[in-house]
């Protein structure tokens, strides 16, 4: 059976950037299980699951345009520091969320001066070529409330 629409599919993985770097796994844990052709994944991963059976083993090369975007400059803004009371120690690498008016957002502090907080909007990825190693463990027909829903249950 291979990996088609309406599909769950579930893998191990380990993601690795550019340098060779390991950024995530799900190795120790358990794989990870998503609906083919619902967006559960970045488009770019999908994309290379598709037709593969369960059992196969495959690297995926997946540049930022089919991941999580290149890096918007626009989505990196000082704040004033005035904003993040309640928090006595902000550092770089922070994460914070930040009202918007699409909703509430995670923010990475990017920089901290005595006045300012500059925080990237973007996600952690974005602008990275990403390096997975694939095994789909598992391939089974989605469930009609599967389908339904969009999702795994």
């Amino acid at each position: 059976m291979p990996v088609e629409k309406n599909k769950v599919v579930s893998f191990d993985y380990t993601l690795h950037d550019d340098q060779g770097q390991v950024l995530d796994t799900s190795q120790g844990g358990q794989p990870v299980s998503y609906l083919h052709g619902f967006g559960g994944i970045i488009p770019g991963l999908e994309n290379a699951m598709t037709g593969k059976s369960a059992g196969d083993e495959f690297k995926a090369i997946i540049p930022p345009e089919q991941a999580y975007g290149p890096h918007n400059p626009k989505m990196v803004q000082p704040v004033p520091r005035k904003n993040f009371s309640g928090a006595d120690k902000i550092e770089p690498g922070m994460t914070f969320n930040a009202q918007t008016p699409q909703g509430p957002r995670a923010v990475r502090v990017a920089a901290v001066t005595p006045d300012t907080v500059t925080v990237d909007a973007n996600h952690p990825l974005a602008g990275a070529t990403l390096h997975f190693d694939i095994k789909i463990t598992a391939l089974r027909d989605a469930t009609p409330q599967e389908i339904e829903h969009g999702h795994v249950h």
